[in-house]
C-alpha cells in the first residue's frame, strides 16, 4: 500500500513537472507566431520543403489525438466510470470530427501542406494527448464530475457552444471555398458578422471549457496553447482580410466581438 502510494506521488510529481514545462513553452511559441505565420492555407509560400495534400496533412496531424486517448480509455477500462466516459466522449467529439471528418470536407483545391508542418502538428498532438493520458492513468480512480459545481456545468456548456461555433464557421469557410473560383472571398453569416475568425474563437472557447470541466493542469495547459497558437493567427487573418478587400467590414474585429 505504501509502495503504491509512493508510486502515485512520484507519477503525480512527474506529470506536474512535464505539464508546467509544456505550459512555459507556449509563451515563446506565441511570441514567434506573432511574427511568423504557420505555413498552411493562405500563408503557404511553397518554400517549406515537400508538400502533401491538405486532406492527408490534417488526417495525419490530428489522428494522434484520437488514437492515444482511445488507447488510454481502453487501458484504464474507462467505460466503468461515467465521469471518464463523458470526458472521453467530449474529447472525441472534437477530434473525430477534426481528424476524420473535417479533412474530407475540404475543397480539393485547398492549398497543400508542408510535410514538416504536418510533423510538428503531429508531435504537438502526441505530447498534448499523452499528457492528458498520463493524467487519466494517474487519477482515474478519483476522477468525478460534480454536477452541482459551476466548473462542471459551465465547462461543459462552454465546450458545446465553442464546438458549435467552430463547426459552423469551418463549414461556412469550406462552402465559400468550394463555391468560389479558387481564390478567397469575404466570409459572411454566423459569427463572421462580428469577427474575422469565429472558427478560432470557437476552438479557444472549447478548450477553456475543457479546462474547467476537467479541472486539471493538462486541460489548462492545452487551453493556453490553443490561445497561443490561434490568437496570433487570428490577428494575421484579420489584417490580411483588411489589406486584400477594400470593402471588408470595418466594424468586424479579429477574434472577440467588439473587443479585439
Amino acid at each position: 500500500m505504501i509502495l503504491q502510494l509512493a508510486n502515485i506521488l512520484e507519477a503525480t510529481e512527474l506529470l506536474s513537472d512535464l505539464t508546467f514545462s509544456w505550459l512555459i513553452i507556449a509563451i515563446p511559441a506565441a511570441a514567434c507566431l506573432c511574427f511568423i505565420n504557420a505555413p498552411y492555407g493562405r500563408y503557404n509560400s511553397g518554400n517549406w520543403g515537400p508538400q502533401i495534400s491538405a486532406r492527408l496533412g490534417w488526417l495525419l496531424m490530428e489522428s494522434p489525438s484520437v488514437v492515444i486517448p482511445l488507447g488510454v480509455f481502453i487501458y484504464v477500462r474507462g467505460w466503468e466510470s461515467s465521469a471518464i466516459t463523458i470526458l472521453f466522449c467530449v474529447w472525441q467529439a472534437h477530434y473525430v470530427h477534426r481528424a476524420w471528418v473535417y479533412p474530407f470536407r475540404l475543397a480539393r483545391a485547398s492549398s497543400p501542406m508542408p510535410i514538416v508542418l504536418t510533423c510538428f502538428g503531429g508531435i504537438f498532438n502526441t505530447i498534448n494527448s499523452s499528457l492528458h493520458g498520463v493524467w487519466l492513468i494517474v487519477f482515474h480512480d478519483t476522477i468525478a464530475l460534480d454536477w452541482t459545481a459551476y466548473n462542471t456545468i459551465f465547462g461543459l456548456l462552454l465546450f458545446i457552444i465553442g464546438m458549435c461555433i467552430n463547426v459552423d464557421s469551418c463549414s461556412r469557410l469550406i462552402c465559400l471555398k468550394k463555391e468560389g473560383s479558387g481564390g478567397y472571398s469575404i466570409p459572411r453569416g454566423g459569427m463572421f458578422r462580428w469577427i474575422s475568425c469565429p472558427n478560432y474563437f470557437g476552438e479557444i472557447i472549447e478548450w477553456f471549457g475543457w479546462a474547467l470541466l476537467t479541472w486539471s493542469w493538462p486541460g489548462l495547459t492545452f487551453a493556453v496553447w490553443t490561445l497561443a497558437n490561434l490568437g496570433p493567427r487570428s490577428r494575421a487573418h484579420h489584417l490580411w482580410y483588411r489589406e486584400k478587400f477594400v470593402d471588408y467590414p470595418s466594424r468586424r474585429k479579429a477574434l472577440i466581438p467588439k473587443l479585439i
